[in-house]
C-alpha cells in the first residue's frame, strides 16, 4: 500500500506532507504556495496550512511570501545515502582520473534516474544535470541497469506507460526496450548510445546491496565518438562489483555489533 494512502483511499496526512514536499525536487526555488498546490492537486487551503507546519518543523523555510527547503530537510538529506557514496566515491576518483571522463552514481525511483553525485571530467560534455537531479529511467545507461535488475511489476508499470522520446535514438517502443533489459541482464552493463543527448554516450554497471537487491548504477559518460564504450565497460563492471563488495563487507562487520546482546 501506498504510504500516502490508506487503505479506504484517503490520503494521510502524512501522504499530503510528502506530496508537498515532492513539489521541492524541481531545484526551482523558492517554490509559491499556489504553484505547490497546483503541482501537488491539492487544496490551497491544505497546501498553506501544511506550509505553515512545515516550517515550524525545520523541513521547510521561508523566502518571502514563497518556500524552499529548512536546514533540517539538508540534514536528513545527507543521512540517506552515505554509506553508499563513501564505499563508491574512491573508485569514482580512479575511474574519473583513468578515462577523464564524467563519472556518475544514481538512484533509480519512480521510472527516474536520480543522481546521487557526479564526477566531471574538463574534457567531457557539460551535462545540464545536477546532484539531486532527476532523468528518464528508460532513455540512459544508469537507469536501464536499474531497470534490468530492479522487481519485475515496476519494469511492467514503466513498460505500459509512453516512453519519452529525448533523441532520434532513445528507445520509445515497449518490446525493443524489454529486449535492451534482457542484454543488459547478460552483460551486467548498459549503454547510452546518444539516447539521452544527441552528442553523449555512456555505460554503467549496477551496484547491489548486502541483501542482493539493485542499489544503484556506476557510469561513466563522455563526447560521442571520444569515448570508447567498449574499452571502459570493463572497467565500470569492475568497479562496480568492488563497491558491491565493500558494502557487503561494512554490512558483515555492522550487523553483529547491533546484534550482539552482551
Amino acid at each position: 500500500m501506498c504510504p500516502a494512502h490508506r487503505e479506504d483511499g484517503e490520503v494521510t496526512a502524512i501522504g499530503r506532507a510528502a506530496l508537498i514536499l515532492k513539489q521541492f525536487r524541481s531545484g526551482t526555488l523558492p517554490v509559491s504556495a499556489a504553484t505547490v498546490a497546483r503541482r501537488a492537486g491539492l487544496p490551497r487551503a491544505t497546501v498553506y496550512r501544511m506550509l505553515q507546519e512545515l516550517v515550524r518543523s525545520g523541513l521547510l523555510e521561508r523566502d518571502g511570501t514563497a518556500f524552499r527547503p529548512g536546514l533540517l530537510l539538508f540534514e536528513l538529506g545527507q543521512l540517506v545515502p552515505r554509506s553508499l557514496q563513501e564505499a563508491a566515491r574512491r573508485h569514482m576518483a580512479v575511474l574519473h582520473e583513468a578515462t577523464g571522463q564524467n563519472v556518475g552514481l544514481a538512484v533509480e525511483q519512480e521510472g527516474e534516474v536520480v543522481h546521487v553525485d557526479i564526477l566531471r571530467a574538463e574534457r567531457a560534455p557539460r551535462l545540464p544535470l545536477r546532484t539531486g537531479g532527476r532523468w528518464p529511467a528508460h532513455a540512459s545507461c544508469s537507469g536501464k541497469v536499474m531497470l534490468a535488475f530492479g522487481p519485475a511489476d515496476e519494469v511492467r508499470s514503466i513498460l505500459g506507460k509512453p516512453l519519452k522520446r529525448l533523441t532520434a535514438h532513445t528507445i520509445t517502443d515497449p518490446t525493443a526496450l524489454e529486449a535492451e533489459l534482457e542484454r543488459v541482464r547478460r552483460a551486467r552493463v548498459a549503454f547510452d548510445r546518444q539516447e539521452s543527448f544527441p552528442d553523449v554516450t555512456g555505460v554503467a554497471s549496477p551496484i547491489f546491496g548486502p541483501d542482493g537487491a539493485v542499489l544503484a548504477a556506476l557510469s561513466i559518460s563522455g563526447m560521442a565518438g571520444r569515448i570508447n564504450l567498449s574499452r571502459v565497460d570493463a572497467a565500470v563492471r569492475t568497479s562496480a562489483l568492488a563497491i558491491t563488495r565493500e558494502l557487503a563487507m561494512a554490512e558483515s562487520v555492522v550487523r553483529p555489533v547491533l546484534t550482539w546482546r552482551g
